[in-house]
């Protein structure tokens, strides 16, 4: 009878009943819906610890694999070992792994060729009893399917051992490699958030020797993952950050979650999966943190009424994901009319200095209407929309750059003469007809609506919205003091 390594974390960090699980595998990817698209990437970092802890950070990462069932079909699965110190890196022996979903069949091939490396041996007492690889495979096989498994457990090794162990098992587009791991473990909920946003920016980096004991448990199989991206040219999203505080609300002993896909510059249709992934990461953004953001606009309006300018921030009070460059976009609207809206098309600031600054000039500076009025605060509708990077549409003429715009999705920037005009994506509600659509592009620029001329340059990009009606109490963003940030 084919060996199998038993599932040991069933029962505790995920259910053992096959029903239950999925149930709450499905539930855990349906929060995060709309962060999913085409892209699958090479790598993911992931963490593993119980489902109602990392289970939703997990999901932010396995939401990219959704379009790749029946084209990912081995996994490469490395993670730390927690309960014995071993030098080197441990394979098993088994033929599957087990989870309540069913089998896992391991590819014993690729166990065969790493068995060749020094640095690698088989340790099936390393395996019996660690949890970091087992707690990932009921997501794999929700979402994939079959696979095979290349299961790997590190003890004390090199980043240089475990990247030559991951240029073995690399293969082509039928692989993923993914990399488990926690970050920071129990310390109090601020002095978390510091550390892993040191980490974050060591792995955006891939700054190899940016992560010591304290920040990642599987700081070992990570070093290794960032040196082949570094050898590779890979590129390094960040997905979600957060922390089990963020889950508990307890915040005296906590432990921090990561998710990161690591994409092939050379993949097919680059600029496509550029703005997927830079919509990704903006979804993901929003989803985590597009309170603050709506928080911050509504400060900063609140302060221009009182002293006549942005409300000034410090940068340190946020988390790491709102100080990074980002294009913002603020609108607002009363009565269901546009009341202002001022935005980048590029991304060159802080985003949360983005949207503060944004929000002002909205309120404020807007040349289309009067600097708002006190008594107009309460009447407003704040929606704030971050922008990917706007991409070149090649065209020969109108009719051709007409057949190539999509209508409900594309948010356009026009070009000419020293003049520029954008639309954002959610004018489309009001102008549904791509004609129409550009002739207001056009009037934005400054030029007639039958305008036309060889030098014109039109851009697409698109953006993801939230808006201060979604929230269920809006009103308590006016409350906010103008000192809080």
């Amino acid at each position: 009878m084919a060996s199998v390594r038993a599932a040991v974390v069933a029962g505790s960090f995920y259910p053992a009943d096959p029903n239950e699980l999925t149930t709450m595998v499905r539930k855990y990817m349906a929060l995060v819906r709309g962060t999913s698209n085409t892209v699958v990437p090479k790598a993911l970092i992931v963490p593993h610890a119980g489902y109602i802890y990392s289970g939703k950070v997990a999901a932010r990462a396995y939401a990219r694999l959704m379009s790749a069932r029946g084209r990912l079909d081995r996994v490469v699965l490395i993670g730390p070992s927690h309960l014995m110190q071993f030098n080197g890196l441990a394979l098993s022996s088994a033929e599957a792994y087990e989870t309540p979903l069913g089998c896992v069949p391991i590819d014993k091939v690729a166990i065969q060729t790493l068995r060749t490396l020094q640095s690698i041996t088989v340790r099936d007492s390393v395996h019996a009893k660690e949890y970091s690889l087992e707690v990932h495979l009921p997501f794999l096989q929700e979402i994939l399917g079959f696979f095979t498994l290349v299961p790997i457990i590190t003890g004390d090794a090199s980043p240089e051992k475990v990247a030559e162990v991951l240029e073995m098992t690399w293969g082509g587009p039928e692989t993923l490699i993914v990399v488990s791991t926690d970050l920071s473990h129990y310390l109090d909920y601020e002095s978390c958030r510091q550390l892993d946003a040191s980490t974050v920016q060591a792995i955006e980096s891939c700054h190899v020797n940016g992560i010591d004991r304290a920040q990642a448990c599987g700081r070992v199989p990570v070093r290794g993952l960032l040196a082949m991206a570094h050898r590779k040219s890979l590129k390094v999203v960040t997905l979600d950050v957060r922390n089990s505080g963020d889950i508990t609300g307890r915040h005296n002993r906590v432990v921090g979650y990561g998710a990161w896909a690591l994409l092939e510059q050379n993949t097919a249709h680059v600029g496509a999966e550029r703005d997927a992934t830079d919509d990704d990461t903006g979804a993901t953004l929003l989803g985590l943190h597009g309170e603050t953001l709506l928080h911050v606009a509504a400060a900063s309006i609140r302060h221009g009424l009182y002293y006549g300018r942005s409300i000034p921030l410090d940068l340190k009070a946020f988390p790491h994901m709102l100080c990074q460059h980002y294009a913002a976009f603020v609108t607002l609207n009363r009565d269901g009319n546009l009341r202002g809206c001022i935005g980048s098309s590029q991304a060159w600031r802080a985003l949360v200095e983005d949207v503060a600054e944004n929000a002002f000039e909205a309120a404020f500076a807007d040349p289309r209407f009067r600097p708002l009025l006190r008594h107009e605060l309460f009447e407003l509708e704040v929606s704030v929309s971050l922008l990917t990077a706007p991409q070149p549409i090649n065209f020969c003429d109108q009719d051709d750059l007409l057949e190539k715009i999509r209508g409900g999705i594309d948010g356009l920037l026009f070009e000419d003469q020293g003049h520029q005009g954008l639309l954002l994506p959610q004018v489309w509600e009001q102008i549904p007809e791509k004609r129409d659509f550009l002739a207001s592009l056009k009037r934005k620029a400054g030029f007639s609506p039958n305008y036309w001329s060889p030098t014109v340059k039109i851009y697409r990009f698109t953006a993801c919205s939230v808006k201060s009606a979604d929230l269920p109490n809006p009103m308590v963003l006016w409350q906010t003091s103008v000192e809080t940030f």
